[in-house]
């Protein structure tokens, strides 16, 4: 499993709908709902089913092989 990559973001909290598509793990909001219905996304090594989880900075958000970092910037 390769490291995630960084996504910086400039406030706290992200929802998972909203990191997913700034990441570019989800194509759009829609892609997004369908990814998580089906329990393909992870967070912190979890399913997660809830679309408006709140990510925090540090949070790791995986698709299959590809994963995303939260990095709140400053």
């Amino acid at each position: 499993m390769s490291d995630p990559v960084d996504v910086p973001i400039t406030g706290e909290p992200i929802r998972l709908g909203q990191f997913l598509k700034l990441a570019g793990l989800a194509e759009d909001g829609s892609h997004a709902k369908d990814l998580i219905d089906a329990e393909e996304v992870k967070v912190n090594g979890e399913v997660e089913t809830r679309r408006g989880r709140q990510l925090t900075d540090g949070d790791v958000v995986a698709v299959g092989p590809d994963r995303g970092k939260v990095v709140l910037v400053r």
